[in-house]
């Protein structure tokens, strides 16, 4: 046997009720507009009038693409009946403005069985089982079966209505009811007014359900759930507000079945928990701002009594204070809400901060891209970062269409963060905003902290390299060198003291060329001492050793060289012996570009040491603030051609700058725009 019966007959069905249903519709509004006046409906409108315009089409709808789902039925039924209350109320007035009491009676318990039930499937039921079809737990089987006992009740009691006083009937003449039972009067509005009372009650427990629902859900089915609850809960507070508010109540029906339908179908192509949070956070704002507005109002008018600008003034003042926090309070409590333990964008950087300092160094970009994946609710994010080593870190599958974003830190590009097309879980994009906006600082830090590893790294590897081929130049000088002309020295010691008796005068030459080696070795000692430390520090301090080399590269009075001039004030002393090599390598250097490139005329050095204990502490506001630390600064500005446009770092300016960089520093060489090149290294220095 056929488990699953075709479902053609079911789409049919579904579709002759919504014909139905429109024809009855459109023959209860014609009737209603051709009623006399005095015999009009009050009020005119009704929700049923909005149910029975949409709910019928859009059950039609979604039964022909879901045929065995539930609500989709509830709405195509509950519709069909909107519009029989529609059409039987208008032909029972229309009936009964022609004194055809009988025709006005038959239509009366028609509508009255119509009305009742359709609130039952469109308020009760319809709510209950949405958006999944079925029941969010059996616990809420009482519900129903009160509901649908107290809707029996309801229409029995309208079909046993007693005759009303005509003096307080609103209409010309009484719609004399044959089935009425005389004994009720005194006990029908009470009773009608009960049943109205548990009706509401149980609207607004099935209203309840869906937030519970909404609460204990996944984000896909939160954003799912989201959408009737909405429009769910506008009816319900229009519903309660009584008949004076039936007809907005009527156009917000007619919203209540496309906000099931895309709940259903399509409700991952619409910002619904945006509408809601904006919503939500402007209804809370101007609630909680009106209140501060005339609470400090009314306080200040009791306190300078007479004086009402004051008073407006005073609560201005306090409703602007309380606007940005309340705003923001608002905004997180709707995020933690719609999104649960993802939605809040403060508790994601919070996540994203602990996971990074749980992981391991060279870990730290997997647990960014994988909170960042979480938070967004995408396919897949990346963090790239160009540097000597590029590196990229991805989780999930970014696709060909992903998002770039630049990740900048203190101005500084560090990177791209790289965001896939959005997920199963897709959030608003109002959402995702706040979300990047929150996270991206963090994810910045984050890359450059790599970026700085990295650099790191690759200093203590060319200090690795730096050191060992030192030592190497330093074993082929000591070896092919001095260890050669101390091993020749030798042999012509020898050969003096061989011929000291024989031949004085051959082993008085043999002396005098062990003297000139000597002073060749003495020559070669000192160029390795040179190369391993200027002696000028040592000898003059550090501000006499750059006076010295200036004079000896660019020396004065020499015709076509510039002038120099040095300004290094006595307090280099107590320097590292490290800085000071790396200052007076940098001034070398740059010393013989000037030289070799430059034509300048003019050349200044400055050498300045600012900090807490600096001479300059105090007064540079650019300089470091940190307590215990200072900066040494060098200049060196000259007012030649300048750097030529397309200028390619060589191996002098590599050597400034990575000269500054194994100590912390910078080196950083411009041309401004008044002429000539300045070279401006920074060291920081701890006291």
């Amino acid at each position: 046997m056929d488990e699953n019966p075709p479902v053609f007959p079911a789409r049919v069905v579904a579709w002759v009720m919504a014909a139905v249903a429109l024809v009855l519709t459109v023959v209860g509004i014609g009737v209603q507009l051709r009623i006399p006046a005095e015999w009009q409906p009050r009020p005119p409108l009704t929700p049923d009038f909005g149910a029975a315009l949409t709910f019928p089409i859009t059950g039609a709808f979604l039964v022909s693409q879901r045929p065995r789902f539930r609500t989709a039925w509830l709405i195509c039924v509950g519709g069909l009946l909107a519009s029989g209350n529609v059409a039987f109320t208008a032909l029972t007035f229309h009936w009964a403005a022609q004194d055809d009491m009988g025709a006005a009676v038959a239509a009366r318990a028609v509508q009255l069985v119509c009305r009742a039930v359709a609130g039952l499937l469109l308020a009760i039921m319809v709510p209950l089982c949405s958006p999944t079809g079925r029941l969010p737990s059996r616990r809420w089987i009482p519900l129903v079966a009160l509901s649908i006992a107290v809707t029996m009740a309801e229409a029995g009691l309208g079909l046993l209505r007693p005759d009303p006083d005509p003096g307080r009937y609103p209409w010309p003449k009484v719609i004399h009811n044959p089935l009425g039972v005389d004994g009720l009067l005194p006990y029908y509005s009470t009773a009608r007014l009960t049943l109205q009372y548990v009706l509401q009650f149980c609207v607004v427990a099935a209203l309840a359900s869906l937030a519970l629902r909404l609460r204990h859900a996944d984000p896909v089915t939160r954003r799912q759930i989201a959408w009737p609850l909405t429009v769910f809960a506008g009816y319900a507070v229009l519903y309660l507000l009584g008949p004076d508010w039936w007809i907005p109540a009527a156009l917000w029906t007619g919203l209540i079945p496309f906000a099931i339908m895309f709940a259903v179908l399509r409700h991952r192509l619409y910002g619904i928990d945006t509408v809601i949070s904006r919503t939500f956070i402007a209804a809370g704002l101007l609630t909680m701002i009106s209140a501060v507005y005339f609470g400090v109002g009314a306080l200040s008018g009791l306190v300078v009594s007479g004086y009402h600008q004051v008073a407006g003034l005073a609560a201005a003042l306090f409703a602007g204070a309380f606007f940005q926090p309340l705003r923001r309070a608002l905004q997180r409590t709707m995020d933690r809400a719609l999104y649960g333990r993802v939605g809040d964008p403060a508790l994601l950087a919070e996540r994203l901060t602990q996971e990074v300092r749980r992981a391991d160094p060279g870990d730290a970009l997997s647990a960014v891209v994988m909170v960042v994946r979480d938070g967004l609710a995408v396919d897949g994010v990346a963090v790239e970062i160009p540097d000597g080593r590029p590196r990229y870190v991805e989780c999930g599958r970014l696709g060909p269409d992903a998002r770039p974003i630049p990740l900048v830190w203190h101005g500084e590009p560090v990177g791209r963060l790289l965001i896939g097309s959005p997920g199963t879980h897709r959030f608003a994009a109002a959402h995702d905003e706040r979300v990047i906006a929150t996270l991206l600082p963090h994810v910045a830090d984050v890359a450059h902290a790599v970026r700085m590893t990295a650099d790191l790294q690759r200093s203590r590897e060319r200090i690795l390299a730096a050191r060992e081929e030192e030592r190497r130049r330093l074993r082929r000088d000591l070896h092919d060198g001095l260890g050669q002309t101390l091993g020749a020295m030798a042999m012509t010691l020898n050969m003096a003291r061989m011929r000291l008796t024989s031949s004085p005068s051959a082993a008085d030459g043999l002396l005098r060329d062990l003297r000139a080696g000597m002073d060749a070795v003495a020559g070669d000692i000192r160029e390795l001492v040179y190369g391993l430390r200027p002696p000028a520090l040592d000898d003059l301090g550090l501000a006499g050793a750059v006076r010295a080399l200036a004079e000896e590269t660019l020396p004065a009075g020499r015709s076509g060289t510039a002038r120099v001039e040095v300004r290094v004030g006595d307090e280099m002393a107590g320097l590292p012996a490290a800085v000071e090599v790396a200052v007076y390598r940098i001034v070398q250097e740059a010393l013989n570009n000037i030289r070799r490139h430059a034509r300048a005329a003019r050349v200044t050095i400055t050498a300045e040491r600012r900090g807490p204990d600096g001479a300059h502490g105090g007064d540079d506001p650019d300089g470091a603030d940190a307590v215990g630390v200072g900066e040494l600064r060098v200049r060196i500005a000259d007012d030649g051609v300048g750097l030529p446009h397309h200028v390619r770092a060589g191996v002098g300016l590599s050597s400034m700058r990575e000269r500054a960089a194994e100590l912390g520093g910078s080196c950083v060489v411009s041309s401004p725009d008044t002429g000539g090149t300045v070279v401006e290294a920074r060291f920081p220095l701890a006291v």
